[in-house]
């Protein structure tokens, strides 16, 4: 493509050198610049591309991209290369990947789902959704990115890269992908990693203190902001009105066309009569002005604001309340509250709680609804924060009725030391525990202790399917062991 066409519509930019070029490709990673190149500095967190400008160059780049604030080394330049120099290198990213990519964001129905909690099960059931409408959907998330039925693989972080991004959706739309629904995180929002998408349809499902550190959200106001803008880029959404903060989306912009979904507060479409068991959750909301049974296979009140969600979604592209009802009852999501079939007939539960929040907000969802015992296998990763270790302990023995602390993905560290740090918390209660270092023993025990009115949550892998010791990754999918185990 010409290099005009590419930087075509970037404000502030200014040139030195020829214009005139063909550009092959477009890269900020200078190991994968190719002959007749360009690329794009990125100032990053861990690195600043500025540094790698000589290595791209020396890879065939003939169109340099730089930040006007950038401290540049001449000496890494050569005569025949044309350096563009840009106020803000991510906003241009964005762009000249939409004019390489030929904006295919355009070119299909974009859904954006964003909030501290819901995401990934939100797309998940939308794509459901769609799927048995007849559609063929693209997800891209927290866990993995599908074309169709074709699973890409595991997602390195829930937003790509702009590059990334509008490299895939140019490849969905060579597979004829009509919709697409994705993960929208704070962080995507705030690094400009989504500049420029056409978003037809947004979901703002909950804010909750997450993600507030130096190097993300200063404080919860620069948190909400963040994702307030999906909301502004949007043509319509569909917000919850039972969350505090997400309901001043409504005041902050009341140009846009916002509709709500909600259990306590009023709403533009409510879920009634909730029943909430070990295995599903049911309620009754109105699809189309008809009142209708909705069964959703993953229990807990949290899975009703989801499926809300979903169906708001659903019933604004066309979707019958027949095909949301076979979607959502059948519906399954690697890692999240994810519940295991098994010859036994127990109730175990997957699921990728590895935070306090995370690992209280799960245990205090099934404790609401199990007949029985909740049994909780849990550990904390090696080489992490280690302070919440003793914290997630004293919040698995407070409220499961009996914790198992094993390992997780100890990575570097010893796994005896990690579980003896989480320990620490447990002793602080009442609450029955025990500690088994190797996780496939600690699962056992909680299978050979569990009754059928009991519910096993194995938190803090979630859709992972590997155990990284010693620095290394080896297989380890817990389907496959309970299965191996029972």
């Amino acid at each position: 493509m010409e290099l005009k066409a590419i930087i075509s519509g970037i404000e502030g930019l200014k040139a030195k050198g020829n214009l005139d070029l063909d550009i092959k490709s477009i890269e900020c990673d200078s190991r994968k610049v190719e002959k007749d190149g360009m690329f794009i500095a990125i100032k990053g967190f861990q690195a600043d591309g500025h540094e790698y400008i000589k290595n791209a160059i020396e890879n065939g780049a003939k169109v340099v991209m730089v930040q006007e604030d950038a401290k540049l080394n001449k000496q890494d330049f050569t005569d025949d290369v044309t350096i563009i120099v840009a106020p803000n290198t991510r906003i241009a990213l964005a762009k000249v990947a939409c004019n390489f990519y030929k904006n295919p964001s355009r070119k299909m129905k974009i859904i954006g789902v964003t909030g501290t909690k819901g995401k990934t099960t939100t797309t998940f059931m939308i794509k459901s959704i769609l799927e048995k409408h007849g559609q063929k959907v693209g997800l891209i998330g927290t866990v993995e990115n599908y074309i169709g039925e074709r699973n890409l693989g595991e997602s390195s972080r829930t937003t790509p890269e702009s590059l990334e991004l509008q490299r895939l959706f140019y490849k969905m739309v060579q597979e004829e992908i009509e919709t697409v629904v994705m993960e929208v995180s704070s962080q995507a929002l705030k690094l400009h990693r989504v500049d420029g998408i056409d978003f037809d349809l947004a979901v703002f499902t909950n804010l909750s203190e997450d993600h507030i550190s130096a190097q993300e959200h200063p404080d919860m106001e620069d948190y909400f902001n963040a994702k307030l803008k999906l909301i502004e880029m949007s043509k319509k959404s569909f917000i919850n009105s039972d969350d505090f903060h997400v309901r001043k989306v409504l005041k902050r912009l009341p140009e846009k066309e916002i509709k709500t979904y909600g259990v306590d507060n009023e709403a533009d479409n409510i879920a009634k009569d909730i029943t909430i068991t070990n295995s599903s959750v049911d309620f009754k909301m109105k699809i189309n002005g008809k009142n209708e049974r909705i069964k959703t296979g993953i229990p807990g009140r949290f899975s009703v604001y989801n499926s809300l969600a979903a169906i708001c979604i659903s019933v604004e592209l066309g979707v019958t309340a027949e095909e949301i009802k076979e979607a959502l009852l059948n519906i399954r999501v690697p890692g999240r509250s994810e519940l295991v079939p098994n010859k036994k007939d127990l109730v175990i539960m997957i699921d990728y709680a590895h935070s306090p929040e995370s690992l209280q907000s799960i245990l205090s969802a099934v404790k609401s609804y199990t007949r029985g015992r909740v049994i909780s296998v849990f550990g904390c990763g090696g080489d992490r924060d280690k302070s919440k270790r003793p914290i997630m302990g004293k919040i698995s023995t407070s409220i499961a009725d009996f914790s198992i602390i094993t390992s997780d993905n100890p990575r570097t560290e010893n796994p005896e030391t990690i579980v003896k740090e989480i320990e620490e918390g447990a002793v602080k209660t009442k609450g029955k525990y025990i500690t088994i270092v190797d996780r496939t023993e600690a699962i056992k025990y909680a299978i050979d202790m569990a009754t059928k009115n009991d519910i096993i949550v194995l938190a803090g892998k979630g859709h992972e399917t590997y155990q990284e010791i010693n620095g290394e990754k080896r297989h380890y999918d817990e389907r496959e062991i309970i299965k191996e185990v029972i």
